[in-house]
């Protein structure tokens, strides 16, 4: 007995996607305000750019890492190969 799994609605699917970048955005925008505010204290007697720089490169770096999420034909080494050159599938019917 097995049994069969439901297909996840493309909502879901995009919903997770979302949440996912939304955590992301959240931890490293917070690093990148943390390190900030570090590098403004110990190196920058006490300036804000440091602070907005380096959150800003938090949200850069998970803006771009959603935006791969999003579209994988993006990510460095990803061939999309057409309907017309793929492999014929190994479904079998019972």
């Amino acid at each position: 007995m097995s049994a069969a799994q439901k297909p996840v609605p493309s909502e879901d699917i995009l919903g997770q996607k979302y949440d996912r970048c939304l955590a992301d955005l959240l931890v490293k925008a917070g690093i990148g305000f943390g390190a900030g505010v570090v590098a403004s204290v110990i190196l920058f007697r006490r300036r804000t750019w440091p602070i907005a720089l380096s959150t800003g490169f938090g949200a850069g770096a998970a803006w771009a890492d959603c935006d791969r999420s999003f579209n994988p034909a993006r990510i460095p080494g990803t061939r999309i190969i057409p309907q017309s050159e793929a492999p014929p599938s190994k479904e079998t019917t019972a």
